[in-house]
C-alpha cells in the first residue's frame, strides 16, 4: 500500500509527463505549421520576385546557384516536357521527369503549384512553390522549395527548454508532496495516537489534526463515536454493577431463607418426631406440641407470603383492594397474634376508633410488620398508638443511627447484622411500599441508645373515607 505522500508524488508525476507530451505534440504541430505558412508565403513573394530574372535569362544553371546561394533555397527550373534543365542543390542529369510532380501539375492550371513531400534526394521534407513562366525559349515551370529540417531544429530545442523546466517542476513538485506528507504523517499520527488511547478506554484523549480539513471531519466523526462509546461503556457498567446487585440480592435471599425456614421447619420436625415415636405421651404435652407445630407453621407461611410480597414489589405488580373498616380492629387483632408469638412481652395500646378506606390485608400486614420489627429489637414493652390522624409504634431498643436512617427500608437491609430473624430483611421495605400505594409515607424517628418510633399519617386514608361516602 502506498503512503499519501507517494500517491500524490506519481500522480503530480504522471500529470507533468502528459502534460509535457501534449505540450510537445501542440507546439511541434503549431511550429510546423506557422514555419510552412510563413514558408510558402516567402516562397511565393520570392517566385515573383525572381520570374523576371528567369525570363531574361540566358544560363539558368548559373541563375539557379546565384538564387540558392543568396535566398538559401532550393530552385529548380523545369522545361514544359518535365525535364529538369536547371538545380541549384544536386546533379540535374540524375533527376527523374517532373512533369508528373503535384506543384507542377498545379501549376499548369492555377498561378501557383504549392505542396509539401518528402524528397528522396535529399532525404527532408521540403515545401515547394512552382509557377509557370512565358520566356522567349518557351514554357518554363520556375520552383523554389524550402526544408524544413530548420522546423525540428526548432523543436528539439523548444523540447530541451521544457523537459529542462519539467525537471525543475518536478523538484518544485517534490519538495511540495514532501511538506504535504509530512504534515498528513502529523495529523495521521494524531490519529492513530487518539485510536491507541481509546482503545485503552482513555475517552478524555485529545485529537486536533491542524492542516488538513478532511482529517478534522474524521476527528469529528471519531469523537462523536467515542461519546457513544463513552456511554455504552456507562450503561454496561451500570448494567453490570446492576447485575451485580441483583446476584447479591439474590444470595442475600437465599441466605435468608436459608436461615429463616430453618429454625421453624426444625422446630416442627422435631414436635412432629417426638409425637410420632412417642404414642403414650402426655395429652397436656401432646397439645402444647401441637400448638408449637402450629404457630411455627403459621411462621413459615407469613414468611412466603412476606416473599411473594417481595415479588410483586420487584416486579411493580403489587395493587390494592382499599375497602372501608375500622383500623382499631386491626391493631387489636396483631397485638393478639404477636402477643402469643412475644408471651414475655408486654404491648401496650393507645387508641381509638378510626374509620379508614384502605387494603384490609395490607394494612394487617403493615402494623404487624411494625409491631413485630419493634418487639425484635426492644426488651421492654412497645407501644401502639393510634389517634384521629395518625398511627404509631414505639419500642425502647437499640435504636438507629443518623447513617442508617436512609437504608432502614431498603431491601435486605438490617440494623444488626449478626441477627438474622430480621424476615429476611423484607419488612420495612414493604411497608414502605405498601405505604405509598396509600398515599402515605413511612416515617422513622429514633435515638440511638433510647428507642424508635415507626409511624404514618392517616389523611389520605380518612379523606379517601369521606370521598366514599358522598
Amino acid at each position: 500500500m502506498l503512503r499519501i505522500h507517494q500517491l500524490f508524488f506519481l500522480n503530480v508525476l504522471g500529470l507533468f509527463i502528459v502534460a509535457l507530451l501534449i505540450a510537445s505534440f501542440i507546439s511541434f504541430m503549431s511550429l510546423k505549421t506557422m514555419i510552412i505558412e510563413e514558408g510558402k508565403e516567402r516562397l511565393i513573394q520570392s517566385v515573383e520576385l525572381l520570374e523576371p530574372q528567369i525570363v531574361t535569362s540566358t544560363d539558368l544553371d548559373t541563375l539557379a546557384h546565384s538564387i540558392a546561394t543568396k535566398a538559401h533555397l532550393r530552385v529548380t527550373i523545369v522545361a514544359e516536357n518535365g525535364v529538369v534543365i536547371a538545380e541549384s542543390n544536386t546533379d540535374k542529369t540524375k533527376m527523374e521527369n517532373h512533369s508528373n510532380r503535384v506543384e507542377i501539375m498545379q501549376s499548369m492550371r492555377e498561378r501557383y503549384g504549392i505542396t509539401i513531400r518528402y524528397s528522396k534526394t535529399l532525404k527532408t521534407d521540403f515545401v515547394y512553390v512552382a509557377k509557370k513562366v512565358s520566356t522567349p525559349h518557351g514554357i518554363l515551370y520556375f520552383r523554389l522549395s524550402m526544408s524544413l529540417k530548420g522546423v525540428m531544429d526548432h523543436f528539439y530545442a523548444l523540447w530541451i527548454k521544457l523537459f529542462l523546466a519539467f525537471g525543475v517542476l518536478v523538484v518544485i513538485a517534490l519538495m511540495i508532496a514532501f511538506k504535504i506528507s509530512k504534515k498528513a504523517r502529523h495529523d495521521i499520527l494524531q490519529i492513530t495516537q487518539y485510536l491507541d488511547q481509546i482503545s485503552a478506554k482513555n475517552y478524555r484523549a485529545i485529537l486536533k489534526p491542524e492542516y488538513f480539513r478532511e482529517f478534522l471531519q474524521i476527528s469529528i466523526l471519531l469523537k462523536n463515536l467515542v461519546k457513544k462509546l463513552q456511554n455504552r461503556d456507562k450503561q454496561k457498567r451500570k448494567h453490570t454493577a446492576k447485575l451485580r446487585l441483583i446476584n447479591k440480592q439474590q444470595n442475600d435471599i437465599l441466605s435468608a431463607i436459608s436461615h429463616e425456614f430453618k429454625n421453624p421447619i426444625a422446630a416442627i420436625m422435631g414436635y412432629a418426631e417426638t409425637l410420632h415415636d412417642d404414642l403414650n405421651l402426655d395429652p397436656k404435652i401432646r397439645e402444647r406440641f401441637l400448638d408449637k407445630i402450629l404457630s411455627n407453621t403459621h411462621r413459615v407461611t407469613l414468611m412466603l407470603d412476606r416473599l411473594a410480597l417481595s415479588v410483586k414489589l420487584e416486579n411493580n405488580d403489587l395493587s390494592i383492594k382499599p375497602t372501608l373498616f375500622d383500623l382499631a380492629d386491626i391493631c387489636n387483632e396483631s397485638i393478639s397474634i404477636l402477643q402469643i408469638k412475644y408471651s414475655t412481652r408486654h404491648i401496650r395500646y393507645n387508641g381509638v376508633s378510626r374509620m379508614v378506606y384502605a387494603d384490609k390485608t395490607m394494612m394487617e400486614l403493615i402494623i404487624t410488620n411494625l409491631l413485630d420489627n419493634a418487639l425484635k429489637y426492644s426488651e421492654e414493652d412497645v407501644t401502639l398508638t393510634l389517634t384521629d390522624l395518625t398511627f404509631s409504634v414505639t419500642d425502647k431498643g437499640i435504636g438507629i443511627a443518623p447513617s442508617e436512617l436512609d437504608k432502614i427500608t431498603s431491601k435486605f437491609y438490617r440494623v444488626q447484622k449478626n441477627r438474622w430473624d430480621n424476615s429476611m430483611g423484607l419488612g420495612l421495605s414493604i411497608v414502605s411500599y405498601v405505604l405509598k400505594l396509600h398515599d402515605s409515607t413511612l416515617e422513622i424517628h429514633s435515638t440511638l441508645g433510647v428507642g424508635s418510633t415507626f409511624g404514618f399519617s392517616l389523611e389520605n386514608l380518612i379523606q379517601k373515607n369521606t370521598k366514599s361516602k358522598k
